[in-house]
């Protein structure tokens, strides 16, 4: 088995490892942001879930933005713009971990980082997709995902030894992600920046694409959810430090492993319409879970639930690799691939940025069970999405 995994390696194509060697670094980025950022803004600056939320609209507009800037920045290539957003992410990163308590420029520092992941977003599927044999996107793409995951378990883990029994601080936590970042941008650097397929536009609108835009509007208000307030449920109600939020972080990462590559088999198997429904389904239960945990169950219980419901809505994440894929296929012209993705993100930010501060304000007017709506908000999201799903029809071209 093991001489197996050599031999595939070494007849592997020279960017494609690059590439997959730059998911891994980016991972133990993200894994640096997905499981201390919640606790580094709740214990540096106290701040309550109406400054929480309202943070959403600095970090998520570089989102919105991204449409713009890589149109700006589309003749340098998929590749290199993707190093220059590692580059960006690197600084911003750095910079949160070394500057004083200024909840001002944490804002600054946040938008930055924000924005070099995500301008990284759209070129990373691009270019992933681009190392893809015909009928196989979903498997390719998992593939590099899973790779991003295991870095995510290796990063986590040690973010727990770290924090457990060193008792580090958030500017070493930050630290080590930024360098990641770096080191994902100079391996970047050194990959055939002819990769993927030349831009012929800037811009890509179109009728035919009205259904992906529609399902980003949706993706946009059903990751916010869980991106803004799955967390601080956690945090602000059962009073989770970084120690368990980093444990979490590790099991969803484990987990990563084995379901991005599945789900990218599942797309290729039986179809994004199916998956993105099958996602929605379950996440409406997901949501029913976060909101009447504590009604059906008491004490530590009720934090189990809790607990496997953000395992479960973090993992299904993944599933985004079905929005890149249908728009991949059912795309007019292949050079309008990853700027009708960069168009996705910009779409679904739109709603990124000011879902959390209504969500945000629910929760605070309605007192100390105000979480409970925001959650019955995020099912009747799941339900649309599950609805609109389904009108999923790809006429291969």
């Amino acid at each position: 088995m093991i001489k197996r995994l050599a031999d595939k390696i070494v007849g592997a194509d020279k960017d494609f490892l690059l590439f997959l060697l730059v998911g891994v670094f980016i991972g133990i980025g993200q894994s640096v942001d997905g499981a201390t950022l919640s606790n580094f803004l709740k214990e540096k600056f106290h701040i309550a879930i109406l400054q929480r939320s309202a943070l959403e609209i600095p970090r998520e507009l570089p989102g919105f933005l991204v449409f713009l800037v890589i149109g700006f920045l589309y003749a340098l290539g998929d590749i290199r713009i993707a190093a220059i957003a590692n580059l960006c992410a690197a600084f911003g990163m750095f910079m949160l971990g070394i500057i004083p308590s200024n909840y001002g420029i944490a804002v600054s520092c946040i938008f930055i980082y924000s924005m070099g992941q995500h301008v990284y977003m759209p070129v990373s599927n691009s270019i992933g997709m681009s190392f893809a044999n015909d009928g196989k996107l979903g498997k390719k793409l998992g593939q590099l995902s899973a790779a991003n995951t295991a870095a995510l378990v290796v990063g986590s883990a040690l973010l727990w030894v770290l924090f457990k029994f060193f008792k580090i601080d958030f500017t070493i936590s930050f630290t080590m992600g930024a360098v990641s970042f770096l080191i994902a941008c100079i391996l970047l650097i050194f990959m055939n920046p002819r990769q993927t397929i030349k831009l012929k536009s800037r811009f890509v609108f179109r009728k035919e694409y009205g259904l992906f835009y529609w399902l980003c509007v949706l993706f946009g208000a059903r990751k916010q959810i869980f991106i803004t307030f799955a967390p601080w449920v956690l945090i602000d109600v059962f009073k989770q430090k970084v120690t368990t939020m980093t444990t979490l972080f590790f099991i969803i990462s484990v987990l990563g492993i084995f379901v991005k590559p599945f789900i990218g088999h599942l797309i290729d198997k039986i179809g994004e319409k199916y998956v993105l429904a099958g996602e929605a389904a379950i996440l409406f239960f997901v949501c029913l879970g976060y909101a009447f945990a504590s009604d059906i169950l008491s004490g530590w219980w009720a934090l189990i639930l809790v607990c496997a419901c953000y395992v479960l809505d973090q993992s299904l994440s993944a599933v985004n690799m079905a929005r890149t894929t249908y728009i991949k296929k059912i795309a007019v012209e292949q050079e309008e691939v990853s700027p009708t993705l960069s168009l996705g993100i910009s779409i679904d930010h739109i709603v990124s940025m000011f879902l959390p501060v209504l969500g945000g304000y629910i929760w605070y007017s309605s007192g100390e069970n105000g979480y409970k709506y925001v959650f019955i908000g995020g099912a009747v999201i799941a339900l649309m999405n599950f609805i609109s799903a389904r009108r999923i029809d790809i006429k291969q071209n």
